[in-house]
C-alpha cells in the first residue's frame, strides 16, 4: 500500500538522520563510560521506537520506550553532566503522542512541560549560571521538543489521510465492480429478454401459417433459428466485452419486428449522432421496441432522430400513467450517468419515449 511504502521510506531517512547524530551526541556529551552507556541506551530506544513506528506497532513498546528515554533524560540532568541527554525523549514522545486516541494536545503540552522543567531542575544540583543553564536545559530541549511535536503532528495528518484515500479507492473499485455486475445483467436481459419475446411472437405466427402459407411459416422458422443464433453470438460478445449496439441495425431490426406484428411503422431521420450516442439511443430503442410489443395495442409507431437523441411515438396507450418498465428505469440511471435524460409520458392515446443528450453527446 502507498501508505506503508511512504512509512518505509520515512523511517530509512529517520535512521539516516538519528544514528549519525546519535552516535555524534554521544561521543561529544559522555564524560566516562557509564554516561556513555546511558547516552547509548537512550539512542537505541529512539531508535527502536522510530522502527515500530514504521511498522504501526509503536503502541506495544511505547511506554516502556517513554520510560526509558525519560530515565535517560533524568539521568543526564541530575546525574551526569550531558546537556543532550534530552535527545531520545524528544525522539520518542513527539511519535507516541499523535497516536494516541485522544487528549494528544494535553499530552504534548504535558511533555514540553516534562522536557523543560527537568532540565530546570538542573538548578537544584548545580551552580553554574541559572541563565545558561535554563537555556541549555530548560529553553533549547524544550523548543526541540515543540519542533518535532509540530513535525510529528504534519506526518500524522499526511499519513491519516493517505488512509482515507486509500479505502475511498478500495471503496470505488467496489463500486466500479458492482456497477459492471448491474451493467452485464442489464445488457444480457436487454439481449435475450428481446429475443424471447420476439421469437414468442413469431413462432405464434408460424403456427397460424403453418396451414394458410407453409412457405410464409417456413421462413419465419429460419428468422427465428437465425435470431437465435445471433442472440448466441451476442452473448458471448457480451462476455467478453465485444458487443456493440449498432443503432442502425437496431432501427433496421424495429422496423421488421413492428411491421411482422403488423404494426405501421416510419422512421424520421432528422440527423446522425456519434459513436457513444448510438451506442446508448440503440439499447433505448430496443429496450422501447420490447416494450411496445408486450404492453401496448400499437398500430402505428414513429421514430424520430434528431442530432441530440431519439424519439419513439406509439399508439395504444390505455391507462392514466404510463407503466413503470424496469428495463428503462436502468436505462433511465444509466442515461443519467452520461449527462443525458430518458423520460416517458402519455400524450392523450400514445405514449412518448425520449431520450435526450446535451449539446457536445454523452459525457
Amino acid at each position: 500500500m502507498a501508505r506503508g511504502r511512504m512509512r518505509r521510506l520515512n523511517i530509512t531517512t529517520q535512521l539516516a538522520v538519528l544514528i549519525p547524530v546519535g552516535a555524534l551526541l554521544v561521543v561529544v556529551d559522555s564524560r566516562s563510560w557509564w554516561e556513555a552507556v546511558v547516552l547509548i541506551v537512550g539512542v537505541l530506544v529512539a531508535i527502536v521506537a522510530a522502527v515500530r513506528w514504521a511498522g504501526d506497532d509503536l503502541s506495544s513498546v511505547a511506554l516502556p520506550c517513554l520510560g526509558v528515554s525519560a530515565a535517560v533524560w533524568v539521568f543526564g540532568v541530575l546525574v551526569g553532566d550531558s546537556s543532550t541527554a534530552f535527545y531520545s525523549v524528544t525522539v520518542v514522545g513527539p511519535l507516541v503522542v499523535p497516536q494516541l486516541p485522544r487528549h494528544r494536545v494535553p499530552a504534548a503540552v504535558g511533555l514540553v512541560v516534562f522536557v523543560a522543567a527537568v532540565g530546570a531542575a538542573r538548578l537544584l544540583v548545580s551552580d553554574e549560571d541559572p541563565g545558561r543553564i535554563l537555556v541549555q536545559y530548560a529553553l533549547t530541549p524544550g523548543g526541540v521538543a515543540v519542533f518535532t511535536l509540530g513535525l510529528m503532528f504534519s506526518s500524522q495528518a499526511f499519513y491519516n489521510h493517505m488512509a482515507e484515500l486509500e479505502e475511498a479507492r478500495e471503496h470505488e473499485a467496489e463500486l466500479a465492480v458492482a456497477r459492471e455486475r448491474i451493467r452485464f445483467a442489464s445488457e444480457l436481459h436487454d439481449i435475450q429478454g428481446h429475443t424471447l419475446h420476439v421469437v414468442k411472437l413469431k413462432t405464434a405466427l408460424a403456427g397460424k401459417l403453418v396451414r394458410a402459407d407453409a412457405g410464409r411459416a417456413e421462413e419465419e422458422l429460419r428468422e427465428i433459428t437465425a435470431l437465435v443464433g445471433d442472440t448466441i453470438k451476442q452473448t458471448r460478445e457480451l462476455a467478453y466485452a465485444q458487443r456493440r449496439l449498432n443503432l442502425s441495425g437496431e432501427l433496421e431490426n424495429a422496423k421488421n419486428l413492428f411491421e411482422a406484428a403488423g404494426i405501421h411503422v416510419r422512421i424520421v431521420r432528422a440527423a446522425e449522432v456519434g459513436e457513444h450516442a448510438s451506442r446508448l439511443l440503440g439499447q433505448v430503442l430496443r429496450e422501447t421496441t420490447t416494450n411496445i410489443l408486450r404492453h401496448a395495442q400499437a398500430g402505428q409507431v414513429r421514430i424520430t432522430l434528431s442530432e441530440s437523441g431519439i424519439t419513439i411515438v406509439n399508439d395504444g396507450a390505455h391507462g392514466d400513467d404510463p407503466p413503470e418498465l424496469r428495463g428503462l428505469s436502468t436505462l433511465r440511471e444509466r442515461l443519467a450517468d452520461e449527462g443525458g435524460e430518458l423520460t416517458v409520458a402519455r400524450d392523450g392515446g400514445e405514449f412518448v419515449t425520449a431520450a435526450v443528450f446535451p449539446a457536445g453527446g454523452p459525457r
